[in-house]
């Protein structure tokens, strides 16, 4: 299928690894210039030869802390300066702890806030005077699926990330005439560093190896497997094609069918 993707500009957040490089990966796999940002600029720069490499697309580097504000404002100055436009932008950030709601104090509060809402807005708005003059700009959040089922510790993603599901609903109304779509997307459970540091934790310690450790959590799964980080990008590089230009204000899982809920 024709996606429409060829030498728009894209910009992925959280890409050096996981489910940001999968996305910067797939997006130059369908011929878009993607500009890649995260904290580790040696990781990042490795990431963007790598992926250049594979895919044949210009990849730019550039590295970036997304709650600072200034340098997120440098990063699309930086991708302007390149591209000379911005057709698309994916929102990613790693998630703040889990723990019980007790366990967290107001800093570690403020710090998810930033991370995982602030940096969404920020961004947000940087890419909305360079989307409009596109007419067909495109805005992706990759969420949790914290916010379509209850994950237990999970109290600062869930309240965080709801936020931004209900941002996106919103900026989806007001961007709408612009012909820019606002849309997110929710990973299940993806095999990522942070499922190995996170969901299966407590297997490992116990003693099981990962493959023990991932089937034992993969039993509630409809498909009785973990996901690809690239299924998900299967997703956002639809979503941000001319194909999906119907779709907005959604918020979609990757899940397996691990969420049993109808609605």
């Amino acid at each position: 299928m024709e996606l429409g993707l060829s030498n728009k500009v894209a910009v992925v957040l959280a890409a050096s690894k996981g489910l940001g490089r999968a996305t910067a990966e797939a997006l130059a796999a369908e011929g878009a210039r993607v500009v890649i940002g995260a904290r580790d600029e040696k990781e990042l720069v490795k990431t963007a030869l790598e992926i250049s490499e594979k895919t044949g697309s210009e990849v730019m580097a550039v590295p970036v802390d997304v709650t600072d504000a200034q340098q997120c404002e440098n990063f699309i100055a930086q991708a302007m300066e390149r591209f000379g436009q911005i057709d698309i932008l994916v929102n990613n950030a790693g998630g703040p702890p889990f723990g019980p709601f007790e366990s967290f104090d107001e800093a570690q509060w403020q710090a998810a806030f930033e991370l995982n809402l602030l940096s969404t807005v920020r961004f947000s708005r940087l890419v909305l005077p360079h989307l409009k003059k596109t007419g067909s700009g495109r805005i992706i959040n990759i969420a949790s699926l914290s916010v379509k089922s209850v994950l237990e510790n999970s109290v600062l993603s869930t309240s965080i990330r709801m936020g931004v599901i209900g941002m996106a609903k919103m900026l989806a109304d007001e961007v709408g005439p612009n012909q820019i779509t606002v849309n997110n997307v929710c990973p299940g459970l993806i095999l990522t560093d942070r499922v190995r540091n996170t969901s299966i934790k407590q297997q490992l310690a116990a003693g099981m190896s990962e493959e023990e450790a991932l089937k034992e959590r993969a039993k509630n799964i409809p498909l009785r497997r973990i996901g690809k980080p690239e299924e998900l990008a299967a997703l956002i590089t639809f979503l941000a094609s001319e194909k999906a230009s119907y779709i907005t204000g959604t918020t979609i899982q990757v899940d397996g069918g691990a969420v049993r809920s109808i609605f």
